[in-house]
């Protein structure tokens, strides 16, 4: 795998749980987003996550580390670019966060996923909050949360955690990058946040961000129209 690579506007980020989030990882990745915000020529960024630690490795980390790679994954997935995330063996510690913040998810069959255990229990990073928040509220997630259980593919598949199970990864990434092509980066990115916000916004309170959002669309087939008929 590539560490960062961009090639004909496909960003490349790999992540390896087994190394602990670190300074240099928070950078890298700040990188990487910095190379598919607007006006460059990224229009997809690709996650491969893989690696997974035997234990949480925590006698390096500081609060404010965990903040700051807390900070660049929330950045990572409110970019404006589709965000595609490989899973490969077990992947846990930092390549599970990555894999999280992504908007589709292709899983090799051996793929698990990992929440590491140290100090005598899970480690309590967002991955917890995003594993609840995106996966069926099911026995095997609490297992994940409290316990540190793998999720196996098959599993994530069925918790709507990966998007699909395969041996092909490069003919899926193939066809996850075509059905992406046609999006807007920057409409998507609202897209994006809407539903995020839905978890936890009121009809009410959402409808306003919502209505925003339809007036940007029609505002821009006005413009297109009108280009049209000039």
């Amino acid at each position: 795998m590539n560490r960062n690579a961009s090639t004909a506007g496909t960003e490349t980020l790999a992540v390896d749980g087994a190394q602990p989030i670190s300074v240099e990882l928070v950078a890298r990745v700040g990188e990487a987003c910095d190379r598919a915000e607007p006006g460059q020529a990224v229009w997809q960024l690709v996650v491969h996550a893989s690696g997974a630690p035997a234990r949480a490795r925590l006698e390096e980390l500081t609060v404010g580390l965990v903040s700051r790679w807390e900070r660049t994954l929330r950045r990572l997935e409110r970019l404006p670019v589709p965000l595609i995330g490989i899973a490969d063996g077990d992947v846990g510690g930092p390549a599970l966060d990555a894999l999280l913040a992504t908007d589709y998810r292709i899983a090799t069959p051996d793929a698990r996923l990992v929440v590491p255990v140290g100090a005598g229990a899970t480690w309590p990073g967002m991955a917890l909050y995003r594993l609840a928040h995106q996966g069926s509220q099911t026995a095997a997630v609490r297992r994940a949360l409290l316990f540190g259980e793998p999720i196996g593919a098959p599993d994530a598949l069925a918790l709507q955690l990966v998007d699909e199970v395969t041996d092909d990864v490069a003919g899926a990434l193939e066809i996850v990058a075509a059905r992406t092509a046609t999006v807007a980066g920057p409409e998507l990115a609202i897209r994006r946040q809407l539903m995020f916000d839905a978890a936890t916004t009121s009809f009410e309170e959402a409808l306003g961000a919502h209505l925003a959002a339809c007036d940007r669309t029609l505002r821009q087939v006005a413009a297109g129209a009108d280009g049209v008929a000039a």
